[in-house]
């Protein structure tokens, strides 16, 4: 599966709860991937070097879409892939279910290669821990950096994106809702609960 960057999505935006605000539409999400697109060649001259892993499900197409960018915009193609996080979380004990898992497909020469692990939204950082656990697994990179469309802050790891698309400043008990066409059948948006 690949992404089309000039494709367009449907005009309806149906917020996922109600009372729920817009942040960024369509339009905002691709201008922020473009960015951290431009930054991710800007900081990495070795691109030919280079690997983006998503963190499933909405950070695969975090990742496909910078990889479409730094294609189009460098001339370079990038390994795109997955990196499943189900069994590396230190919260399995407390979750009520295990989402459904996908096979984590990396390079296979990790230790040569900066590797761009993706997100939609960072949060309290558990998630890229359990990341870099997984990515351990299958060997050692020559560095990581972490790329995330939205940063909401109240981190409880000292963990920090190398590349951020959007701080959004919320209240913890908020929700952030990050929803993509190619997975959830509506238009691109980034939505905030109303408290």
């Amino acid at each position: 599966m690949t992404f089309d960057p000039s494709s367009s999505p449907p005009a309806a935006l149906v917020p996922p709860v109600p009372l729920a605000t817009l942040v960024l539409d369509g339009p905002a999400i691709e201008r922020a991937l473009k960015r951290i697109a431009h930054e991710i060649i800007e900081r990495n001259p070795d691109l030919a070097n280079l690997a983006i892993a998503g963190i499933p499900s909405r950070g695969n197409q975090v990742a496909l879409r910078l990889a479409a960018y730094i294609a189009q915009f460098a001339g370079q193609f990038v390994e795109c892939g997955v990196v499943d996080v189900s069994m590396h979380r230190d919260d399995l004990h407390q979750r009520r279910r295990i989402g459904p898992m996908q096979p984590t497909k990396l390079p296979d020469n990790l230790e040569s290669k900066t590797l761009i692990l993706a997100d939609d939204v960072l949060f309290s950082g558990r998630t890229v821990r359990a990341a870099m656990d997984a990515v351990s697994s299958f060997g050692r990179p020559a560095r990581i950096q972490f790329a995330v469309l939205v940063d909401r802050g109240h981190r409880e790891l000292p963990i920090r994106a190398d590349y951020v698309g959007k701080n959004l400043p919320t209240a913890y008990g908020q929700r952030v809702f990050v929803r993509f066409e190619a997975i959830d059948r509506v238009p691109d948006g980034v939505w905030l609960e109303k408290l």
